[in-house]
């Protein structure tokens, strides 16, 4: 069988070759050495190289027409091709092909369903192969078989190219009619159907979060274009939708933790696994009567003490902390999730614990009256808060109350606290002398009290002082910088590996002390560093101790809950949990996570005290000047918040301690934006 192929195009030939993505029929009108001057089926002349032709020429026509009669014979092939290729069914060439050959000419696959195929049959199956792209690949002068496995692959990309295209065409029109009704107070859009409407949900929450190589982001950059290039426009636009709350927190999503406590359903099997196995575990707790200071809003209690001076004047200070890492299973898939939350939130909108409320508020906070399994460090002290020896146990104790830092103040003021808080309360003094003795850096810097009053756009944002409890604040904190350290040295002697939190930095001897004035405070701060969180005991400048190990918050914090499973495993096994080259692995993770972490929990109460702020633009502020230059800082010390402005809004002669009445706008919470725009000099 002769082909029907002309190999050798020339004048007065058909030809195809592509545009557009598609096939295009032309007709030959001269050939220059390998080079073709052809007229298109669209009248258009052009020039083409030999390469661009498809390999299916042919017919070869009269060379002697006019352009009228080469008009109607490139229309007439041009319908009988189209009319036979919708006769193909390629999924049925690909059933007769598929096995027997990796490729085929298409004059081939023509044969498999004509005899003798002419030239509009060959060129009519060339459509339909270069249109299934799913089961042929075009790789001139013949087409590729894909296999079963490459197709089926194939199949899912191109269904999910198709859905992508179609999200972003219902995208583009939709977000942008919510811009103009958010921008020009068009009428909003109405939604679209229910599983379109969670789509462009999901691309504007992953817009929001930032969520790099996801479907949904790849998606957003497309249909945002034409929009402005504004880092809050997906929040804006689902806030116009009505998906997005006002004061949506977009932090959370953008740091990756989960608000509340549905995230802790799914494991909820190991959950009771854990819950089984501290009711095996359970024994009669001790006697000692322990009490907790907190917070009146706090559930997750993990520390509380009990403390009483012996015949000779020594101090036996035992401090009980929480128990969770008794039966926690580190590498499971709820450790995953404790360690990539790191931390509990508190924030003026409300608390988002670490751990599975069941688990940190339930089975082990430290609730009065309820038996609890606990960490016992045992320390004995000289009179003068000197420590002798410090032995720790897990035991189990019931304690005797949960009491608040409001109550424990007002019972030592008026003289009606009880052995154990007087004496805690002088205890602590001793303890805070001694650490300033050897350069403690002490900033008595207390945040406002920030509450929400109504919702959404009617949210009103209140900042009070927080009612003063100075002994009560000054024996907790002193106790747990006690257990910390003083467990962090015993471990280092037992070489159990431990995170250390560390400050190795030489401060100056005039920096030690209790500072609590802003332009004081100012000073000294600028002379710390951050902390690291490391292996290595060294030195803590600003507490003044060595070998501080976080360990006391085993309920709020993940390196405290992986600390304490390291002391817990070697009281009962005689060795640590993890060894320290597992555990040196863990750093950059934990480390990672907490920072995430802990910018929500420094920008999230800055934002609500901008919310106040523009909630009060007429109104004038208190600010003391901590440092003078062209940009002048101010404190505004109830607010604890320091900003710089101009120093021509502040007069000539500008120095530390300086007192203003300020006025604040230019307001933008979301973009963490705040001016001075006038000060009054007190």
């Amino acid at each position: 069988m002769s082909s029907p192929i002309v190999r050798h195009p020339a004048s007065g030939c058909i030809v195809e070759f592509m545009h557009g993505n598609r096939p295009n029929l032309a007709w030959v009108l001269e050939d220059q050495s390998g080079r073709y001057r052809v007229l298109t089926i669209t009248s258009r002349e052009m020039k083409l190289p030999g390469a661009r032709l498809l390999p299916w020429t042919g017919p070869a026509e009269n060379s002697g027409l006019n352009r009228e009669e080469i008009m109607e014979r490139l229309r007439h092939h041009q319908e009988r091709r189209d009319a036979l290729a919708k006769d193909i069914d390629p999924k049925e060439i690909w059933d007769l092909s598929q096995g027997e050959l990796d490729r085929a000419t298409t004059e081939w696959f023509a044969g498999l369903i004509w005899d003798e195929p002419d030239i509009d049959q060959v060129a009519a199956m060339g459509h339909v192969l270069l249109d299934y792209k799913t089961h042929f690949k075009f790789n001139p002068p013949d087409f590729e078989i894909y296999s079963a496995e490459t197709v089926e692959k194939r199949l899912v990309e191109q269904a999910a190219k198709e859905e992508r295209e179609r999200v972003v065409a219902a995208g583009q029109s939709f977000f942008h009619a919510l811009w103009n009704a958010r921008t020009k107070g068009q009428v909003p859009p109405k939604n679209p159907d229910e599983e379109m409407t969670a789509k462009l949900r999901d691309v504007l929450y992953a817009a929001m979060a930032d969520t790099s190589g996801t479907t949904e982001l790849t998606i957003w950059n497309a249909v945002r274009k034409g929009l402005p290039d504004d880092p809050n426009l997906p929040m804006y636009l689902g806030q116009t939708w009505g998906i997005i709350p006002e004061h949506f927190n977009v932090q959370l999503l953008q740091e990756g933790y989960d608000w509340g406590d549905e995230w802790s359903l799914e494991h909820s099997a190991e959950l009771r696994l854990r819950e089984n196995q501290l009711r095996e575990m359970a024994r009669e707790p001790e006697e000692s009567p322990f009490v907790s200071i907190d917070s009146a809003t706090t559930r997750d209690i993990d520390d509380a003490f009990h403390v009483r001076r012996l015949e000779d004047g020594t101090l036996r200070l035992q401090i009980a902390l929480a128990c969770p890492s008794l039966t926690w299973e580190f590498d499971s898939e709820l450790d995953r999730a404790v360690r990539d939350r790191a931390s509990s939130l508190y924030l003026p909108e409300g608390t988002c614990h670490m751990l599975p409320e069941s688990y940190g508020l339930g089975l082990y906070s430290l609730q009065e009256g309820e038996a609890r399994p606990a960490l016992v460090l045992d320390c004995l002290l000289t009179p003068q808060a000197e420590l002798v020896r410090a032995t720790p146990r897990v035991t189990w104790v019931r304690l005797a109350a949960n009491s608040t830092y409001e109550a424990v103040e007002a019972a030592l003021e008026d003289g009606s606290a009880d052995e154990n808080l007087t004496i805690g309360a002088e205890l602590g003094r001793l303890l805070r002398d001694r650490r300033i003795a050897n350069g403690a850096v002490i900033v008595d810097r207390p945040d406002p009290s920030i509450t929400l009053e109504g919702e959404g756009k009617d949210t009103i944002v209140h900042m009070t002082r927080r009612a003063d409890t100075p002994q009560a604040q000054l024996m907790v904190s002193e106790f747990m910088i006690l257990a910390n350290s003083t467990l962090g040295g015993w471990a280092q002697e037992k070489n159990i590996p431990l995170l250390y939190r560390t400050q190795d930095i030489t401060l100056p001897g005039d920096a030690a002390g209790v500072w609590s004035t802003p332009e004081d405070s100012y000073r000294v701060v600028r002379l710390m560093a951050p902390t690291c969180l490391e292996m290595s005991p060294k030195r803590h400048a600003t507490l003044a101790v060595t070998a501080y190990s976080p360990i006391t918050s085993p309920l709020r914090r993940y390196p405290d809950l992986l600390n304490m499973a390291q002391i817990i495993h070697y009281l009962q096994n005689g060795e640590p949990h993890l060894d320290a080259d597992r555990l040196g692995r863990m750093i950059p993770l934990i480390n990672a996570r907490n920072e995430a972490v802990g910018r929500i929990q420094r920008y999230r109460p800055r934002y609500w005290k901008l919310v106040y702020f523009s909630q009060h633009k007429h109104d004038y502020f208190s600010a003391i000047a901590v440092d003078d230059g062209q940009l002048v800082t101010v404190a505004l010390p109830e607010e604890q918040l320091y900003l710089r402005a101009p120093q021509k809004l502040f007069g000539d002669k500008i120095y530390p301690g300086q007192r203003f009445q300020v006025r604040l706008n230019k307001i933008n919470p979301r973009l963490n934006e705040i001016r001075i725009v006038e000060a009054l000099e007190e």
